[in-house]
This record gives C-alpha cells, structure tokens and sequence, in this order.
C-alpha cells in the first residue's frame, strides 16, 4: 500500500476518540491543527537550513500526531520526509514538504467538517 491508498482520515478512530473526550474534542482538534502548523513550519526551518537531523525528529515528531488524531495518510508523508532526513537527502525534501503541507490543509478542513 503506497501513501495515496492510506485514507486521509480514519473516521472510525476519530468517531472513538470523539466518543472519550466528548466536549473536549473540539478543543482536541484545534490545538492538532495550530501545533501542526507549528511542526510544518519547524519542517520548513531545518530544511531552509540543511539541517537533516533537526528535520527527521520533526517529521517524526509530526508523524506520530498524525497517526494520534487519525490522519495515516499525513502520517505516511511524514514517514516519507523522516525517511528522507535520516539519509541526510533533503534535495528531495521540498516536494514532500509541500505535499505534507497540501494534506494538512486538506485534513484539517475534513477535521473541522467532522467535528459540527
């Protein structure tokens, strides 16, 4: 199963997670999304400053709140762009960047539709 065959959320999980937290949940939801774009603009930095290290622990740092809310396919980016920094091949870091960034906004207009 390649990164595009992952869904972009996994409503099972979300609709359990909805379930325990209750009127949390709301709350859940935004600060995935505001501490997401924190972590994309943290990807963003260590690329802009050849910094492979500091780029992988982001991207996996960002993978495994992915994976938290219930987002694999970002998940799966963020595996791909971790991937990527632990060989220390960041000339193939912008694209998924981008494409990390693209899936995030996609995702978080889905969370907010998921959660009226």
């Amino acid at each position: 199963m390649n990164d595009t065959d992952k869904p972009h959320l996994d409503e099972e999980a979300l609709a359990e997670l909805q379930d325990v937290m209750e009127d949390e949940f709301g709350v859940l939801i935004q600060t995935y999304v505001a501490d997401s774009r924190i972590r994309i603009q943290g990807l963003r930095e260590a690329l802009a400053d050849g910094d492979a290290d500091q780029f992988a622990k982001a991207a996996h740092s960002f993978k495994g709140s992915c994976v938290n809310i219930g987002a694999p396919r970002l998940g799966a980016l963020c595996f791909e762009a971790e991937k990527l920094g632990k060989a220390g091949q960041l000339e193939d870091a912008p694209a998924v960047v981008a494409t990390i960034e693209q899936e995030f906004e996609d995702i978080a207009q889905r969370l907010r539709n998921f959660n009226q």
